[in-house]
């Protein structure tokens, strides 16, 4: 017959464990800002709301506006429903947060093309 031994964690162990794990938590929150800092914000057209789209066109609902002076991330572009805007004709939709999307003839990226990767 085996006998197990158990013994619970001392006060400086459990807070050395509690450190670390506060640590940890603090270090992926730190990347996590990083990474979006890092992350380019892109300007929407001056004096348009923009309608953001659940897809890569019109006929996808409408999610909510974007007020005027806005900027946004891209995290991800993919081809769409060709739009006119004040900065082109296109067909390239951005990505702007997960299931969101514009129109990128309304986003001043400084490019007629894809400025991102592709979203899968």
């Amino acid at each position: 017959m085996a006998v197990e031994e158990t013994r619970e964690a001392t006060e400086p162990e459990a807070a050395d464990a509690a450190v670390v794990t506060e640590v940890t938590e603090v270090s992926e929150a730190a990347r996590a800002a990083a990474a979006v800092a890092a992350q380019a914000l892109y300007s929407i057209a001056p004096g348009y709301t923009l309608n953001v789209r659940s897809g890569p066109g019109t006929q996808y609902r409408l999610i909510r506006t974007l007020a005027p002076g806005s900027r946004v991330p891209i995290f991800c572009q993919r081809p769409g429903e060709t739009i006119s805007g004040p900065y082109g004709t296109t067909k390239i939709w951005d990505n702007i947060e997960v299931g969101e999307y514009v129109s990128d003839a309304y986003v001043h990226t400084g490019s007629d093309g894809y400025v991102a990767s592709r979203c899968a």
